[in-house]
């Protein structure tokens, strides 16, 4: 089962891809995401932008309500606290939708539920196939954070708003922790991922790098909050 949903991610996750756009950043005062985002101005967002944040916004929803929908099934710890840390990355995309006045597409969507239709089926195909074995379900978290790291790389070409760089480049270091977890599980279990999205230089690279904490700033530098470990 060790490609377990890949063609199902490709299918429906990838966010197009675009020219690089420019980076800023900024020191602020304490260590805090929401209150960085908070303090950085307000610029233009552009269509794709715009879709872009509504998007991920979704698609953390999605890696959220997945694990949780996992542990539920079996009980394994990984998946509740990765759970809480994919409830925090919805909170910071939630503070840009409501910096930016932009209309919610989480709302008040219970578990399981989406807006996005695309989303909606996949989690119903993800969450089937981490119920098939344990090693199953952490395959699908894997693959999960696979195509996040990809789609977020993806998102922060397009936009030159730092706020928002901001925001993605936590949200990716989160997914770097998360894959590192993943992958450490499944060579508990003999067994090993392979990735569809991460160039196999990329992902032996975040292998073979220690977990990352902290805060970090519009170009992925750390700002504060304790750094690598």
């Amino acid at each position: 089962m060790k490609r377990i949903a890949l063609v199902l991610l490709a299918a429906l996750l990838i966010a197009p891809m675009a020219a690089q756009a420019g980076r800023g950043n900024r020191v602020h005062n304490g260590c805090s995401l929401a209150g960085l985002v908070t303090e950085l101005p307000t610029q233009n967002l552009r269509e794709k932008e715009i879709k872009d944040l509504l998007y991920m916004r979704e698609e953390e929803k999605l890696a959220r309500d997945v694990y949780l929908s996992l542990y539920e099934q079996w009980d394994l710890r990984v998946f509740r606290q990765i759970a809480k840390a994919e409830r925090n990355h919805m909170a910071a995309l939630g503070v840009l939708i409501d910096k930016y006045e932009l209309v919610d597409p989480v709302g008040d969507n219970p578990l399981g539920v989406f807006t996005n239709q695309k989303l909606q089926s996949l989690y119903e195909d993800l969450s089937a196939a981490g119920s098939a074995s344990l090693v199953g379900a952490l395959q699908v978290g894997a693959a999960i954070e696979d195509v996040d790291i990809y789609d977020l790389q993806r998102s922060l070409e397009r936009t030159n708003n730092e706020d928002v760089q901001v925001v993605y480049q936590n949200l990716m270091k989160g997914s770097r922790n998360h894959l590192r977890a993943f992958t450490r599980l499944l060579e508990r279990y003999g067994e090993s991922y392979e990735p569809v999205y991460l160039s196999p230089n990329e992902y032996q690279e975040i292998l073979d790098s220690p977990r990352e904490k902290g805060v970090v700033d519009a170009d992925g530098e750390l700002l504060c909050g304790g750094g690598k470990r």
